[in-house]
């Protein structure tokens, strides 16, 4: 009796040890970094011209990767629109690929520095 419920004992274990290490999905593959990546963060700056309005110091820009060389964009300021913009890497610079955008890093000048114009709005902003 005692060798048969240590041989139960023996294959319950043997059947449960290797189940505990299976995992319950495989891990999704890490996706090589893009222009979006490396662009994302909070900037901080001004509103150095607007048609619309009068320029304002000290506004916070969120750059948000949306999809492989794609951002949006959204600021602490109502006058600034949400939107988005798809970037390309030209020269030394990353810039606004399509659409009346303007985005501008100029890496060899500084690549913290960050050119937006929106909706007749232009921003100088500093990545944080």
């Amino acid at each position: 009796m005692r060798a048969v419920l240590v041989w139960i004992i023996g294959l319950v274990m043997a059947v449960a040890l290797p189940l505990g290490t299976i995992s319950a999905a495989p891990a999704a593959p890490q996706r090589k970094p893009d222009l979006a990546d490396s662009v994302a963060g909070t900037y901080y700056g001004d509103i150095i011209s607007d048609a619309r309005a009068s320029s304002k110091t000290g506004v916070t820009i969120t750059v948000t990767r949306i999809a492989r060389n794609e951002v949006a964009i959204s600021c602490d300021c109502k006058r600034i629109p949400k939107v988005q913009i798809p970037i390309e890497r030209v020269m030394d610079a990353i810039l606004a690929s399509d659409g009346p955008y303007v985005f501008l890093i100029e890496m060899q000048k500084d690549p913290r520095r960050l050119g937006l114009t929106i909706d007749d709005a232009s921003l100088s902003v500093v990545k944080q």
